[in-house]
């Protein structure tokens, strides 16, 4: 009888480790080309969430135009100090950078086809928002303005990643 208890010893194990809970991964995943809803205080837009180093580098180079509110997202794992480029982008805009609380710090006009870097000026970015030239005046944004995290957090989820990495809670 010991026998055969060893030999299906294993089995239960593996049985048991695979009926045992573990944390939820995120599993549902959408392109960058998908846009998805976040709002910046009371301001709904739609943004492409950019995640992978490939996507972060291209961002959007290349396009011919984006919708009013429509934008581009660059969440980072940790704050830092930002920078960013126009290489090969015929857009002019601006970008925001948000704190890890969500909180908009900082602004910069961005020049289509400019190789030059826009940097920013605080260590504490970590997320990058592009968005057409003049968005953030004429909705009113200036400093101080919240980006909802809420929503990039089920942004990162939609985009396959855990939004505990980017040091949010997961809030879904």
């Amino acid at each position: 009888m010991p026998w055969r208890l060893s030999k299906s010893l294993p089995i239960l194990l593996l049985i048991l480790c695979a009926c045992s809970p573990e944390e939820e991964q995120p599993t549902a995943t959408v392109s960058i080309d998908a846009w998805l809803p976040l709002s910046v205080d009371d301001r709904e837009i739609e943004v492409q969430v950019a995640i992978t180093s490939a996507e972060l580098r291209k961002g959007l180079m290349y396009r011919e135009s984006l919708g009013t509110d429509q934008g581009m997202l660059f969440p980072y794992n940790q704050p830092q100090i930002m920078t960013f480029w126009m290489a090969n982008t015929p857009i002019p805009l601006d970008i925001g950078f948000f704190d890890s609380e969500g909180v908009l710090i900082e602004i910069h006009r961005m020049y289509p086809f400019d190789t030059n870097r826009t940097v920013s000026r605080s260590e504490a970015a970590q997320f990058g928002l592009e968005m057409n030239r003049g968005w953030f005046a004429s909705n009113g944004l200036f400093p101080g303005a919240r980006l909802n995290l809420e929503q990039v957090s089920s942004a990162l989820r939609q985009r396959g990643v855990n939004p505990r990495d980017y040091g949010l809670g997961d809030t879904n």
